[in-house]
């Protein structure tokens, strides 16, 4: 593969880079958009506020979508940093982070339906407004439960990948800690959604901040520290995963 830099510092450092932008992009559509837009318990007053906003609404899905495509990139450099250690475990953490950004990818239809259902163009006249405007703020609410969903399989990943990290040599350890935390963190957070809603809004977003420290410090320290590469294993230059030893 002549395109990818065949090394690990620099998958490390490119890794990071577009990691810290999924978050930066994240931040945004949760804090900029729908935290400015969406009134809780209102679905009038969130209904003309979307109509009023549109172009921020669609720029919203849209950051959203650009940060699942970032999704995929980081996915592969991550395995490629992480199969010395172990070929399957990065395997996994692979597949259930593909899992996430498919699921939280479809899941944007949700937020482009209250578009939809708002727009006079669409000749939804057989629905009076308010039924509408009901109808689009239960869109978004399924929207959150969508992500939550999503969430569950990064939950995963990220426990996976922090006993990577834990046990690669070349990454720090506490780093690795940090990670399994966040992926907990996710967890809770989703199931409790989905299984006991008033402990989920007791959580939140409480129980989501370790999740926040754990990403934010992996993506920081793949920019800045990258890998030791005094502890890389043997090859350096992507052979195959059965080379280290480690493999399943």
């Amino acid at each position: 593969m002549k395109a990818l830099p065949d090394s690990p510092q620099r998958w490390a450092r490119w890794a990071g880079f577009m990691y810290l932008a999924i978050i930066a992009l994240g931040l945004a559509g949760e804090a900029m958009v729908r935290g400015s837009l969406v009134v809780g318990g209102d679905p009038a007053a969130t209904a003309q506020r979307i109509a009023e906003n549109a172009t921020l609404w669609r720029l919203g899905i849209g950051g959203d979508l650009l940060m699942h495509v970032l999704d995929v990139p980081v996915t592969l450099l991550l395995y490629l940093l992480l199969r010395p250690v172990h070929h399957g475990a990065a395997l996994l953490a692979t597949v259930t982070n593909l899992v996430q950004t498919a699921v939280l990818s479809l899941n944007k239809l949700n937020l482009m339906l209250p578009l939809l259902m708002l727009d006079p163009a669409r000749h939804l006249q057989d629905i009076s407004l308010p039924q509408l405007q009901s109808l689009a703020y239960l869109a978004i609410q399924l929207h959150s439960v969508g992500f939550g969903i999503g969430l569950i399989f990064f939950g995963v990943t990220c426990v996976v990948r922090g006993w990577l990290l834990m046990r690669s040599g070349y990454f720090p350890r506490w780093l690795g800690v940090m990670l399994w935390l966040a992926g907990l963190a996710y967890l809770v957070n989703s199931f409790s959604l989905i299984l006991a809603p008033t402990l989920a809004r007791a959580l939140f977003p409480a129980v989501l901040l370790p999740a926040f420290v754990g990403e934010l410090a992996l993506a920081l320290w793949l920019v800045f520290k990258g890998v030791d590469l005094r502890q890389w294993p043997e090859p350096v230059k992507g052979g195959p995963p059965e080379a280290s030893g480690q493999a399943l």
